[in-house]
């Protein structure tokens, strides 16, 4: 696997954002890394859910998705939407590679280790 298909690291600290005073990445935005659909990350975190405490991942209360989506042009298309989007830590975001099985997942945590964490610079 050559570096210049691992994920760069500024597209990974772009989709950073703060909630709860917690640096956290959407399930949309996670499941665009990793190659897969939203609905497939959040069934295989749903399959392995002892494995993601509410300190690697929560979900949005209905306030904090409508300031998201309000503060996020990027994120219009959840406007209208009646769910409400999972967010996963740092933590989570390691965990989320040990249980998604596709080529971007590896290629996302050989990123993180490689340039360190983006959680800690954004």
């Amino acid at each position: 696997m050559s570096e210049d298909s691992i994920v760069p690291i500024e597209r990974i600290e772009q989709r950073i954002i703060l909630i709860r005073g917690q640096k956290v990445m959407l399930d949309r935005d996670l499941a665009e890394l990793y190659g897969v659909e939203t609905k497939a990350l959040n069934q295989a975190v749903k399959r392995n859910a002892n494995r993601f405490p509410e300190d690697f991942m929560f979900r949005l209360e209905p306030d904090e998705k409508n300031e998201l989506v309000t503060k996020c042009d990027r994120l219009e298309s959840m406007k209208h939407s009646a769910a409400l989007p999972c967010v996963f830590t740092e933590q989570g975001v390691a965990m989320l590679s040990s249980v998604l099985k596709s080529k971007s997942a590896v290629e996302v945590n050989i990123a993180k280790i490689r340039w360190g964490s983006a959680f800690a610079r954004k």
